[in-house]
């Protein structure tokens, strides 16, 4: 049996400055392709998980690490940043944190020089990023003068470049406006379905979270609350009412309905879902 591509047996984790455990007593396995949206209040340790992916977590900040968190077969603790960032690509919730050269080009170079990559092989990788994320035009331009969706596609396109297993993105589209996120989200679907790669991605966005993840991992205090599927967890009225997790607007007609003694035949959680389901209820008399 092929073994997960992701592996957390029993971590915690807290920073040196907190006597809190950031993240308790976690097991979580990730299969290779698997989407996972990971979802929680904010402090209820999101971001935490995605830095232990990359080895961020213990390599970059310090504290208490307990458990075992395997990548791709290598134990990020016992790995080096560097060899970790040939596998996991990440993206932080601000992209100007990310983003420090004069190029677009140099920004999704810069890595890869820094791997030793043969100049060959940076051309290519440089070329496929740029082609993939919609940067092709912008190569020569400085980030700085990119617009808010752009910047991230920069920061997706820079992780991209290096990462041949998974993507770990923090809230991708936490700074963007509806439409930019659309585009962010649909970029993010299209490298999945190219690439094959493991996306992990930490989201308040429900809607997002319906429409993409094969699975959600909602976290609390610290604690895995749920891993399950999206229909799963947002049919769960009190998980999400417990995580502060708001359900996608069509799951809330389903809520009223139930309120009212009415169930709808399926309970929905994308639009064509709930399209279906009302011409169902109304088709049977209701």
């Amino acid at each position: 049996m092929p073994q997960p591509l992701i592996s957390l047996e029993n971590v915690s984790f807290s920073y040196s400055q907190n006597k809190n455990w950031a993240l308790n007593n976690i097991s979580l396995c990730v299969e290779q392709g698997e989407l996972i949206a990971v979802m929680g209040e904010n402090g209820s340790g999101k971001s935490t998980l995605c830095k232990l992916l990359n080895g961020i977590i213990p390599h970059s900040q310090q504290g208490t690490l307990r458990g075992t968190v395997i990548v791709d077969g290598i134990v990020t603790a016992d790995s080096s940043v560097a060899e970790l960032a040939g596998r996991v690509g990440m993206v932080l919730e601000d992209p100007d944190s990310q983003l420090f050269t004069a190029r677009v080009r140099d920004e999704i170079a810069f890595g890869l020089e820094n791997l030793l990559m043969p100049p060959d092989e940076i051309k290519k990788r440089l070329a496929w990023a740029l082609e993939t994320t919609g940067l092709l035009s912008y190569m020569d331009a400085p980030p700085a003068s990119l617009s808010g969706g752009q910047k991230q596609r920069l920061a997706i396109a820079a992780a991209l470049a290096m990462a041949t297993k998974a993507l770990v993105l923090d809230e991708p589209t936490a700074q963007l406006d509806p439409a930019g996120s659309r585009d962010i989200l649909s970029l993010i679907k299209k490298i999945r379905q190219d690439s094959g790669l493991t996306v992990i991605m930490a989201t308040h966005a429900s809607e997002e979270a319906a429409q993409f993840a094969d699975r959600i991992c909602v976290l609390k205090n610290g604690t895995l609350a749920a891993c399950d599927t999206p229909q799963r967890v947002f049919s769960n009225r009190e998980l999400l009412r417990d995580n502060w997790i708001r359900p996608p607007q069509v799951s809330e007609l389903a809520y009223c309905l139930a309120e009212q003694g009415e169930s709808l035949p399926a309970f929905p959680i994308q639009h064509d879902e709930a399209k279906a389901a009302v011409l169902e209820w109304y088709a049977n008399g209701k």
